[in-house]
């Protein structure tokens, strides 16, 4: 096998939050070029269509390319390029049909070290293919959701060619020029025998594979006939709660109608903390919305919060644990 056994998430030489907090330019910004999907996966919301009709704030459709150069162009304000745009959220990317324009005008634009997506592939095909590596497109991670035609349909919802689906991805990788590819699936629908076979088709057409676990990473939504693994989290590691949110002091997440989120796990819009339709992007990182957050989680009342309160995020797919450094960093952040 070509590839290495690594998740998405960089676990190794992270960078210390407690010695670069507060940061002037973010780390990461999440930009969703779709928060509808075409996939109907049983662990997440987008994937409930009634459930979205039924959420307000939720756009359900594509961003607009037009809003999309604007905050491209905010981003260019900050001090120094973000180390990674990450052009997903909610939806299915490849749903918005200007997806390579957009990797080429920000690469263009210099404003971000890498630029990076998740897709579940499907309307991968080989020009598009060409399109977003000709784009400069650095990293894409591609979320496989069965071994066969059937488990995709038990899983996803979705009626797809398998074998098309593997060659698409094969044409993809022996065209990739700087692009890595991640290819990730959910381990705990698998039997041993799957998990080789997983490994066999797509070990030599990537260049990570990860088998990962089940986490509740969507907060107030009801996980339909999908256990959650309570040994292990999403990248195998020990199961620990944090009580301070990492992720607030370096990312935060703009929707695909312009309104800012300040997690990218905001599927119902209830921590909008700014809108780049009337604001820049800069403005954002910088108010007081974003800092009220901070300081919450900073003094320890996360449990107090009704939607943080629920995060399985901090549970099953925390990166990094800032909680002995909460005293210490609430005076740099005031």
């Amino acid at each position: 096998m070509k590839a290495q056994i690594k998740p998405r998430i960089e676990l190794e030489n992270r960078t210390r939050l407690e010695e670069v907090i507060p940061l002037r330019t973010p780390f990461v910004i999440f930009v969703d070029p779709a928060d509808t999907c075409n996939f109907k996966c049983k662990f997440c919301p987008t994937g409930d269509r009634d459930l979205m009709k039924k959420t307000p704030g939720r756009n359900f459709g594509i961003m607009d390319f037009e809003l999309y150069k604007k905050i491209i162009d905010d981003i260019c304000e900050f001090e120094e390029p973000i180390k990674v745009l990450r052009l997903y959220k909610d939806g299915e990317p490849l749903l918005n049909p200007h997806f390579a324009d957009m990797v080429k005008y920000a690469k263009d634009k210099g404003c971000a070290e890498r630029i990076d997506t998740t897709t579940n592939a499907s309307l991968l095909t080989k020009e598009k293919s060409l399109r977003i590596i000709e784009a400069g497109l650095d990293r894409i991670n591609i979320s496989i959701y069965g071994v066969d035609n059937y488990q995709y349909r038990n899983f996803s919802g979705y009626d797809i060619d398998f074998d098309k689906l593997v060659d698409n991805i094969r044409f993809f990788y022996e065209n990739r020029k700087q692009c890595k590819v991640l290819i990730k699936i959910n381990g705990d629908i698998l039997s041993e025998e799957e998990k080789e076979k997983f490994y066999n088709i797509f070990g030599d057409i990537s260049d990570f594979i990860f088998i990962e676990h089940i986490m509740p990473c969507w907060p107030e939504f009801e996980l339909k006939d999908v256990t959650v693994n309570t040994e292990l989290g999403i990248y195998g590691q020990e199961i620990l709660e944090a009580k301070v949110c990492p992720y607030v002091f370096y990312s935060f997440s703009i929707n695909s109608d312009g309104s800012v989120s300040l997690c990218f796990i905001d599927w119902h819009r209830k921590l909008i903390i700014g809108n780049v339709q009337n604001e820049t992007v800069k403005n954002v990182w910088f108010g007081e919305n974003i800092k009220k957050y901070q300081k919450m989680f900073l003094k320890m009342k996360r449990k107090s919060h009704p939607v943080c309160k629920y995060c399985g995020q901090l549970t099953h797919g925390m990166p990094d644990n800032i909680d002995m450094f909460a005293n210490e960093l609430i005076s740099k952040i005031n």
